[in-house]
Protein backbone atom coordinates (compact mmCIF):
# COMPACT_ATOMS: atom_id res chain seq x y z
CA UNK A 1 0.00 0.00 0.00
CA UNK A 2 1.52 3.33 -1.11
CA UNK A 3 1.92 6.03 1.55
CA UNK A 4 1.01 9.64 0.76
CA UNK A 5 1.81 12.76 2.80
CA UNK A 6 -0.45 15.78 2.14
CA UNK A 7 0.88 19.20 3.25
CA UNK A 8 -1.70 21.99 2.97
CA UNK A 9 -2.90 24.66 5.42
CA UNK A 10 -6.46 24.43 4.06
CA UNK A 11 -7.73 22.01 6.69
CA UNK A 12 -11.02 21.23 4.95
CA UNK A 13 -9.39 20.56 1.59
CA UNK A 14 -6.63 18.53 3.22
CA UNK A 15 -9.05 16.24 5.08
CA UNK A 16 -11.31 15.83 2.05
CA UNK A 17 -8.35 14.82 -0.13
CA UNK A 18 -7.14 12.45 2.59
CA UNK A 19 -10.54 10.74 2.79
CA UNK A 20 -10.76 10.48 -1.00
CA UNK A 21 -7.32 8.86 -1.28
CA UNK A 22 -7.90 6.50 1.64
CA UNK A 23 -11.00 5.17 -0.11
CA UNK A 24 -8.75 4.37 -3.09
CA UNK A 25 -6.53 2.21 -0.90
CA UNK A 26 -3.74 4.66 -0.06
CA UNK A 27 -2.29 5.16 3.42
CA UNK A 28 -2.46 8.91 4.02
CA UNK A 29 -1.13 11.36 6.62
CA UNK A 30 -1.79 15.10 6.58
CA UNK A 31 0.18 18.13 7.80
CA UNK A 32 -0.94 21.75 7.88
CA UNK A 33 2.45 23.53 7.83
CA UNK A 34 6.05 23.14 6.69
CA UNK A 35 7.28 22.33 10.20
CA UNK A 36 4.61 19.68 10.76
CA UNK A 37 5.24 18.25 7.30
CA UNK A 38 9.00 17.97 7.87
CA UNK A 39 8.40 16.02 11.10
CA UNK A 40 5.94 13.63 9.47
CA UNK A 41 8.32 13.16 6.55
CA UNK A 42 10.78 11.49 8.91
CA UNK A 43 8.23 9.52 10.94
CA UNK A 44 5.81 8.47 8.20
CA UNK A 45 8.34 7.79 5.39
CA UNK A 46 5.89 8.52 2.52
CA UNK A 47 6.22 7.22 -1.02
CA UNK A 48 4.94 10.53 -2.44
CA UNK A 49 4.29 14.06 -1.12
CA UNK A 50 1.44 16.35 -2.21
CA UNK A 51 2.19 19.89 -1.05
CA UNK A 52 0.54 23.26 -1.52
CA UNK A 53 2.86 26.01 -2.77
CA UNK A 54 1.70 28.43 -0.08
CA UNK A 55 2.14 27.34 3.54
CA UNK A 56 1.84 29.48 6.70
CA UNK A 57 5.44 29.17 7.94
CA UNK A 58 7.47 28.35 4.81
CA UNK A 59 6.39 27.65 1.25
CA UNK A 60 6.22 24.46 -0.77
CA UNK A 61 9.52 25.35 -2.46
CA UNK A 62 11.30 25.10 0.89
CA UNK A 63 9.71 21.70 1.45
CA UNK A 64 10.79 20.60 -2.04
CA UNK A 65 14.37 21.73 -1.37
CA UNK A 66 14.45 19.78 1.89
CA UNK A 67 13.14 16.60 0.25
CA UNK A 68 15.58 16.88 -2.68
CA UNK A 69 18.41 17.32 -0.19
CA UNK A 70 17.47 14.61 2.31
CA UNK A 71 15.28 12.07 0.47
CA UNK A 72 15.48 12.81 -3.27
CA UNK A 73 13.88 9.47 -4.18
CA UNK A 74 10.48 10.75 -2.95
CA UNK A 75 8.49 12.47 -5.74
CA UNK A 76 6.95 15.82 -4.79
CA UNK A 77 3.76 17.04 -6.47
CA UNK A 78 2.95 20.71 -5.92
CA UNK A 79 -0.65 21.93 -5.82
CA UNK A 80 -1.15 25.50 -6.93
CA UNK A 81 -3.54 28.12 -8.21
CA UNK A 82 -2.76 29.47 -11.68
CA UNK A 83 -1.62 32.74 -10.08
CA UNK A 84 1.44 30.75 -8.98
CA UNK A 85 2.16 29.24 -12.39
CA UNK A 86 5.61 30.82 -12.81
CA UNK A 87 6.68 29.61 -9.37
CA UNK A 88 5.38 26.15 -10.20
CA UNK A 89 7.40 26.08 -13.41
CA UNK A 90 10.49 27.08 -11.42
CA UNK A 91 9.75 24.26 -8.98
CA UNK A 92 9.71 21.76 -11.86
CA UNK A 93 13.21 22.92 -12.74
CA UNK A 94 14.27 22.31 -9.14
CA UNK A 95 13.11 18.71 -9.20
CA UNK A 96 9.37 18.65 -8.48
CA UNK A 97 7.71 15.69 -10.21
CA UNK A 98 4.66 17.66 -11.33
CA UNK A 99 2.36 20.53 -10.45
CA UNK A 100 -1.43 20.39 -10.56
CA UNK A 101 -3.76 23.37 -10.64
CA UNK A 102 -6.46 23.97 -8.07
CA UNK A 103 -9.33 23.19 -8.03
CA UNK A 104 -8.04 19.63 -8.30
CA UNK A 105 -10.08 17.05 -10.16
CA UNK A 106 -10.17 13.45 -8.82
CA UNK A 107 -9.08 11.82 -12.10
CA UNK A 108 -6.20 14.24 -12.52
CA UNK A 109 -4.73 13.75 -9.04
CA UNK A 110 -5.08 9.97 -9.27
CA UNK A 111 -3.34 9.91 -12.66
CA UNK A 112 -0.53 12.12 -11.33
CA UNK A 113 -0.05 9.96 -8.23
CA UNK A 114 -0.01 6.80 -10.33
CA UNK A 115 2.60 8.26 -12.70
CA UNK A 116 4.78 9.47 -9.81
CA UNK A 117 4.72 6.08 -8.07
CA UNK A 118 5.68 4.32 -11.31
CA UNK A 119 8.66 6.63 -11.78
CA UNK A 120 9.64 6.17 -8.14
CA UNK A 121 9.42 2.37 -8.21
CA UNK A 122 13.14 2.08 -8.92
CA UNK A 123 14.01 4.37 -5.97
CA UNK A 124 16.55 6.28 -8.08
CA UNK A 125 17.74 9.80 -7.46
CA UNK A 126 15.50 11.87 -9.75
CA UNK A 127 18.35 14.28 -10.38
CA UNK A 128 19.92 11.57 -12.55
CA UNK A 129 17.85 9.84 -15.22
CA UNK A 130 18.81 7.11 -17.66
CA UNK A 131 16.72 8.23 -20.58
CA UNK A 132 15.13 5.48 -22.68
CA UNK A 133 15.80 5.61 -26.38
CA UNK A 134 12.60 6.90 -27.96
CA UNK A 135 11.68 7.08 -31.59
CA UNK A 136 12.38 10.46 -33.16
CA UNK A 137 8.95 10.27 -34.79
CA UNK A 138 7.30 10.60 -31.37
CA UNK A 139 8.29 14.27 -31.24
CA UNK A 140 7.05 17.37 -33.04
CA UNK A 141 9.59 19.41 -35.00
CA UNK A 142 7.24 22.20 -36.03
CA UNK A 143 6.94 24.07 -39.31
CA UNK A 144 7.47 27.68 -38.20
CA UNK A 145 10.52 29.57 -39.44
CA UNK A 146 12.25 29.46 -36.03
CA UNK A 147 11.50 25.72 -35.66
CA UNK A 148 13.01 25.00 -39.08
CA UNK A 149 16.12 27.00 -38.16
CA UNK A 150 16.54 25.07 -34.91
CA UNK A 151 16.16 21.74 -36.74
CA UNK A 152 18.70 22.87 -39.33
CA UNK A 153 21.22 23.57 -36.56
CA UNK A 154 20.48 20.21 -34.90
CA UNK A 155 21.11 18.30 -38.13
CA UNK A 156 24.25 20.33 -38.78
CA UNK A 157 25.92 19.73 -35.41
CA UNK A 158 24.62 16.22 -34.59
CA UNK A 159 27.18 14.23 -36.66
CA UNK A 160 30.09 16.04 -34.99
CA UNK A 161 31.51 15.57 -31.50
CA UNK A 162 31.25 19.26 -30.64
CA UNK A 163 29.92 20.26 -27.23
CA UNK A 164 26.57 22.02 -27.63
CA UNK A 165 24.97 24.59 -25.32
CA UNK A 166 21.17 24.53 -25.66
CA UNK A 167 19.57 27.81 -24.58
CA UNK A 168 15.91 28.46 -23.86
CA UNK A 169 13.25 29.19 -21.28
CA UNK A 170 12.02 26.52 -18.90
CA UNK A 171 9.60 24.10 -20.53
CA UNK A 172 10.62 24.80 -24.15
CA UNK A 173 11.93 21.28 -24.80
CA UNK A 174 15.69 21.66 -24.36
CA UNK A 175 16.07 18.00 -23.35
CA UNK A 176 14.20 16.96 -26.50
CA UNK A 177 16.75 18.90 -28.56
CA UNK A 178 19.60 17.18 -26.70
CA UNK A 179 18.03 13.77 -27.27
CA UNK A 180 17.50 14.61 -30.94
CA UNK A 181 21.17 15.54 -31.35
CA UNK A 182 22.17 12.24 -29.70
CA UNK A 183 19.85 10.15 -31.88
CA UNK A 184 21.13 11.77 -35.07
CA UNK A 185 24.77 11.26 -34.02
CA UNK A 186 27.13 8.30 -34.46
CA UNK A 187 26.75 7.65 -30.70
CA UNK A 188 23.05 6.81 -30.92
CA UNK A 189 23.59 3.14 -30.01
CA UNK A 190 25.41 4.16 -26.83
CA UNK A 191 23.89 5.56 -23.57
CA UNK A 192 22.22 8.94 -23.27
CA UNK A 193 22.43 10.02 -19.62
CA UNK A 194 20.72 13.18 -18.34
CA UNK A 195 21.61 14.98 -15.13
CA UNK A 196 19.40 17.74 -13.71
CA UNK A 197 22.05 20.02 -12.22
CA UNK A 198 19.33 22.11 -10.53
CA UNK A 199 18.20 19.12 -8.45
CA UNK A 200 21.71 17.88 -7.64
CA UNK A 201 22.70 18.35 -3.96
CA UNK A 202 25.98 20.25 -3.78
CA UNK A 203 27.67 17.80 -1.41
CA UNK A 204 26.74 14.80 -3.60
CA UNK A 205 27.56 16.32 -7.00
CA UNK A 206 31.06 14.85 -7.26
CA UNK A 207 29.78 11.39 -6.33
CA UNK A 208 26.95 11.56 -8.88
CA UNK A 209 29.27 12.80 -11.62
CA UNK A 210 32.33 10.65 -11.00
CA UNK A 211 31.23 7.89 -8.59
CA UNK A 212 32.87 6.88 -5.32
CA UNK A 213 34.47 3.92 -3.61
CA UNK A 214 33.16 2.25 -0.50
CA UNK A 215 34.05 4.12 2.71
CA UNK A 216 35.19 7.30 0.96
CA UNK A 217 32.68 9.36 3.00
CA UNK A 218 29.89 8.86 5.51
CA UNK A 219 27.11 6.92 3.81
CA UNK A 220 29.31 5.44 1.07
CA UNK A 221 28.45 1.83 1.94
CA UNK A 222 29.16 0.50 -1.57
CA UNK A 223 31.16 1.40 -4.65
CA UNK A 224 29.19 3.64 -7.00
CA UNK A 225 29.58 4.17 -10.73
CA UNK A 226 29.27 7.85 -11.63
CA UNK A 227 27.29 9.22 -14.56
CA UNK A 228 30.41 9.99 -16.61
CA UNK A 229 31.25 6.27 -16.54
CA UNK A 230 27.61 5.34 -17.18
CA UNK A 231 27.61 7.53 -20.31
CA UNK A 232 30.95 6.24 -21.60
CA UNK A 233 30.85 6.01 -25.38
CA UNK A 234 27.62 8.00 -25.50
CA UNK A 235 26.24 11.39 -24.55
CA UNK A 236 26.02 13.17 -21.19
CA UNK A 237 23.34 15.85 -20.95
CA UNK A 238 23.79 18.51 -18.23
CA UNK A 239 20.40 20.18 -17.76
CA UNK A 240 20.39 23.64 -16.10
CA UNK A 241 24.18 23.62 -15.98
CA UNK A 242 24.21 27.18 -14.62
CA UNK A 243 23.13 25.84 -11.22
CA UNK A 244 26.41 24.01 -10.58
CA UNK A 245 28.53 25.34 -7.73
CA UNK A 246 31.85 26.97 -8.57
CA UNK A 247 33.77 24.05 -7.03
CA UNK A 248 31.94 21.49 -9.16
CA UNK A 249 32.51 23.67 -12.23
CA UNK A 250 36.26 23.37 -11.63
CA UNK A 251 36.04 19.57 -11.39
CA UNK A 252 33.90 19.40 -14.50
CA UNK A 253 36.33 21.56 -16.47
CA UNK A 254 39.25 19.29 -15.58
CA UNK A 255 37.38 16.19 -16.72
CA UNK A 256 36.34 17.81 -20.01
CA UNK A 257 39.92 18.83 -20.68
CA UNK A 258 41.59 15.55 -19.70
CA UNK A 259 38.78 13.09 -20.53
CA UNK A 260 39.61 11.18 -17.38
CA UNK A 261 37.66 10.82 -14.15
CA UNK A 262 38.61 9.74 -10.66
CA UNK A 263 36.01 8.31 -8.31
CA UNK A 264 35.71 10.04 -4.94
CA UNK A 265 38.21 8.40 -2.60
CA UNK A 266 40.10 6.59 -5.37
CA UNK A 267 43.55 7.13 -6.87
CA UNK A 268 42.98 5.37 -10.20
CA UNK A 269 42.01 7.54 -13.16
CA UNK A 270 39.47 6.13 -15.63
CA UNK A 271 39.45 7.35 -19.25
CA UNK A 272 36.03 8.32 -20.62
CA UNK A 273 34.83 8.97 -24.16
CA UNK A 274 31.70 11.08 -23.99
CA UNK A 275 30.03 13.92 -25.79
CA UNK A 276 28.70 16.68 -23.54
CA UNK A 277 25.49 18.57 -24.22
CA UNK A 278 24.41 21.26 -21.75
CA UNK A 279 21.26 23.32 -21.35
CA UNK A 280 20.39 26.49 -19.47
CA UNK A 281 17.66 29.09 -19.17
CA UNK A 282 20.14 31.54 -17.62
CA UNK A 283 22.30 34.04 -19.47
CA UNK A 284 25.64 32.32 -18.83
CA UNK A 285 27.58 35.22 -20.36
CA UNK A 286 26.09 37.49 -17.72
CA UNK A 287 26.87 34.89 -15.02
CA UNK A 288 30.48 34.83 -16.27
CA UNK A 289 30.65 38.63 -15.92
CA UNK A 290 29.26 38.37 -12.39
CA UNK A 291 31.86 35.73 -11.49
CA UNK A 292 29.27 33.00 -10.89
CA UNK A 293 30.27 30.82 -13.84
CA UNK A 294 33.76 30.02 -15.07
CA UNK A 295 34.55 31.59 -18.42
CA UNK A 296 36.81 28.72 -19.49
CA UNK A 297 34.06 26.18 -18.74
CA UNK A 298 31.54 28.32 -20.63
CA UNK A 299 33.69 28.24 -23.77
CA UNK A 300 34.26 24.48 -23.40
CA UNK A 301 30.52 23.86 -23.26
CA UNK A 302 29.63 26.42 -25.92
CA UNK A 303 31.51 25.12 -28.95
CA UNK A 304 28.15 25.42 -30.69
CA UNK A 305 24.85 26.83 -29.41
CA UNK A 306 21.22 26.10 -30.25
CA UNK A 307 18.43 28.48 -29.24
CA UNK A 308 15.06 26.86 -28.45
CA UNK A 309 12.39 29.52 -28.88
CA UNK A 310 9.49 29.95 -26.43
CA UNK A 311 6.05 28.77 -27.48
CA UNK A 312 4.76 32.35 -27.85
CA UNK A 313 7.26 32.80 -30.72
CA UNK A 314 6.11 29.57 -32.39
CA UNK A 315 2.40 30.26 -32.92
CA UNK A 316 2.26 28.39 -36.28
CA UNK A 317 3.44 25.22 -34.48
CA UNK A 318 0.76 25.40 -31.77
CA UNK A 319 -1.85 23.18 -33.54
CA UNK A 320 0.76 20.44 -34.05
CA UNK A 321 1.74 20.46 -30.39
CA UNK A 322 -1.90 20.50 -29.30
CA UNK A 323 -2.70 17.47 -31.46
CA UNK A 324 0.43 15.66 -30.28
CA UNK A 325 -0.41 16.18 -26.61
CA UNK A 326 -4.07 15.30 -27.26
CA UNK A 327 -3.10 11.90 -28.66
CA UNK A 328 -0.71 11.34 -25.78
CA UNK A 329 -3.37 12.26 -23.18
CA UNK A 330 -5.98 10.03 -24.85
CA UNK A 331 -3.58 7.07 -24.67
CA UNK A 332 -2.50 7.80 -21.11
CA UNK A 333 -5.99 8.46 -19.72
CA UNK A 334 -7.89 5.95 -21.90
CA UNK A 335 -10.08 8.65 -23.48
CA UNK A 336 -11.35 9.06 -27.05
CA UNK A 337 -11.67 12.84 -27.46
CA UNK A 338 -11.46 14.01 -31.07
CA UNK A 339 -10.19 17.55 -30.67
CA UNK A 340 -10.82 21.08 -29.41
CA UNK A 341 -13.54 23.57 -30.25
CA UNK A 342 -12.72 26.72 -32.21
CA UNK A 343 -13.24 28.75 -29.03
CA UNK A 344 -10.60 26.69 -27.20
CA UNK A 345 -8.12 27.10 -30.06
CA UNK A 346 -8.72 30.87 -29.98
CA UNK A 347 -7.84 30.86 -26.28
CA UNK A 348 -4.73 28.78 -26.96
CA UNK A 349 -3.63 31.16 -29.72
CA UNK A 350 -3.94 34.29 -27.56
CA UNK A 351 -2.51 32.95 -24.29
CA UNK A 352 1.15 33.82 -23.55
CA UNK A 353 2.17 30.31 -22.32
CA UNK A 354 4.72 31.31 -19.64
CA UNK A 355 5.31 27.60 -18.91
CA UNK A 356 5.79 26.84 -22.63
CA UNK A 357 5.35 23.24 -23.84
CA UNK A 358 5.24 21.82 -20.32
CA UNK A 359 2.31 24.06 -19.45
CA UNK A 360 0.54 23.31 -22.75
CA UNK A 361 0.89 19.58 -22.13
CA UNK A 362 -0.60 19.92 -18.65
CA UNK A 363 -3.50 22.07 -19.87
CA UNK A 364 -4.32 19.61 -22.68
CA UNK A 365 -4.15 16.62 -20.33
CA UNK A 366 -6.39 18.39 -17.80
CA UNK A 367 -8.88 19.30 -20.53
CA UNK A 368 -9.02 15.70 -21.77
CA UNK A 369 -9.78 14.55 -18.23
CA UNK A 370 -12.56 17.08 -17.73
CA UNK A 371 -14.16 16.76 -21.15
CA UNK A 372 -17.58 15.10 -21.25
CA UNK A 373 -17.87 14.92 -25.02
CA UNK A 374 -15.82 14.11 -28.09
CA UNK A 375 -15.01 17.80 -28.69
CA UNK A 376 -13.28 19.61 -25.82
CA UNK A 377 -14.97 22.87 -24.87
CA UNK A 378 -13.70 26.04 -23.21
CA UNK A 379 -15.19 25.17 -19.79
CA UNK A 380 -12.44 22.55 -19.35
CA UNK A 381 -9.70 25.21 -19.40
CA UNK A 382 -8.19 26.93 -16.35
CA UNK A 383 -9.75 30.34 -15.70
CA UNK A 384 -6.40 32.11 -16.10
CA UNK A 385 -6.18 31.13 -19.77
CA UNK A 386 -9.69 32.29 -20.53
CA UNK A 387 -9.24 35.60 -18.66
CA UNK A 388 -6.01 36.45 -20.48
CA UNK A 389 -7.62 35.62 -23.82
CA UNK A 390 -10.54 37.96 -23.06
CA UNK A 391 -8.14 40.78 -22.15
CA UNK A 392 -6.29 40.24 -25.40
CA UNK A 393 -9.48 40.57 -27.42
CA UNK A 394 -10.43 43.77 -25.59
CA UNK A 395 -6.96 45.29 -25.87
CA UNK A 396 -6.82 44.61 -29.60
CA UNK A 397 -10.14 46.23 -30.36
CA UNK A 398 -8.86 49.38 -32.09
CA UNK A 399 -12.24 50.47 -33.47
CA UNK A 400 -13.06 52.48 -30.37
CA UNK A 401 -11.27 55.90 -30.18
CA UNK A 402 -12.04 56.18 -26.45
CA UNK A 403 -10.39 52.85 -25.77
CA UNK A 404 -7.37 53.84 -27.87
CA UNK A 405 -7.02 57.06 -25.88
CA UNK A 406 -7.25 55.16 -22.63
CA UNK A 407 -4.58 52.73 -23.80
CA UNK A 408 -2.29 55.63 -24.75
CA UNK A 409 -2.73 57.13 -21.28
CA UNK A 410 -2.04 53.77 -19.64
CA UNK A 411 1.11 53.36 -21.71
CA UNK A 412 2.43 56.77 -20.61
CA UNK A 413 1.53 56.15 -16.96
CA UNK A 414 3.45 52.86 -16.91
CA UNK A 415 6.50 54.52 -18.49
CA UNK A 416 6.40 57.43 -16.01
CA UNK A 417 6.08 55.07 -13.05
CA UNK A 418 8.96 52.88 -14.21
CA UNK A 419 11.18 55.94 -14.63
CA UNK A 420 10.20 57.18 -11.15
CA UNK A 421 11.30 53.92 -9.47
CA UNK A 422 14.35 53.51 -11.71
CA UNK A 423 12.73 50.57 -13.53
CA UNK A 424 12.21 48.45 -10.42
CA UNK A 425 9.19 46.43 -11.60
CA UNK A 426 8.17 45.33 -8.10
CA UNK A 427 7.95 48.94 -6.88
CA UNK A 428 6.23 50.02 -10.09
CA UNK A 429 3.54 47.35 -9.67
CA UNK A 430 2.93 48.52 -6.09
CA UNK A 431 2.57 52.16 -7.15
CA UNK A 432 0.22 51.19 -9.98
CA UNK A 433 -1.79 48.99 -7.59
CA UNK A 434 -1.45 45.89 -9.82
CA UNK A 435 0.46 42.64 -9.43
CA UNK A 436 3.77 41.96 -11.19
CA UNK A 437 2.23 39.57 -13.69
CA UNK A 438 -0.27 42.20 -14.82
CA UNK A 439 2.55 44.73 -15.16
CA UNK A 440 4.58 42.31 -17.30
CA UNK A 441 1.55 41.65 -19.50
CA UNK A 442 0.97 45.40 -19.92
CA UNK A 443 4.64 45.97 -20.76
CA UNK A 444 4.45 43.21 -23.36
CA UNK A 445 1.22 44.67 -24.75
CA UNK A 446 2.76 48.14 -25.20
CA UNK A 447 6.21 46.84 -26.26
CA UNK A 448 7.90 48.35 -23.21
CA UNK A 449 11.24 46.61 -22.75
CA UNK A 450 13.81 47.35 -20.03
Amino acid sequence: MAKILIVDDDVTFCLMLKTFLQKRGYEVEEAFSFSEGSKKLKKFSPDIILSDLRLPDKDGIALLEMVMREQPQIPVVLMTGYADIRTAVQAMKMGAFEYVAKPITPDEILATISAALKVDSGKENRAVRKVKQESVSQFVDGTSAVAKKTLEYIKLVAPTDMSVLIIGESGTGKEFVARRIHELSSRNEKPFVAIDCGALPKDLAASEFFGHIKGSFTGAINDKVGQFEAANGGTLFLDEVGNLSYEVQMQLLRVIQERKIRRVGANLEIPVDIRILAATNDDLRLEVQKGNFREDLYHRLNEFSVLVHPLRDRRPDLPQFVNHFLLSANNELHRTTDGFSDEVMNVFNTYSWPGNLRELKNVVRRAVLLSKGSVIDVDTLPEELVRESSKHVINNDNDCPLRSAAAKGEHELILETLEKVKYNKTKAALLLNIDRKTLYNKMRQYNIDF
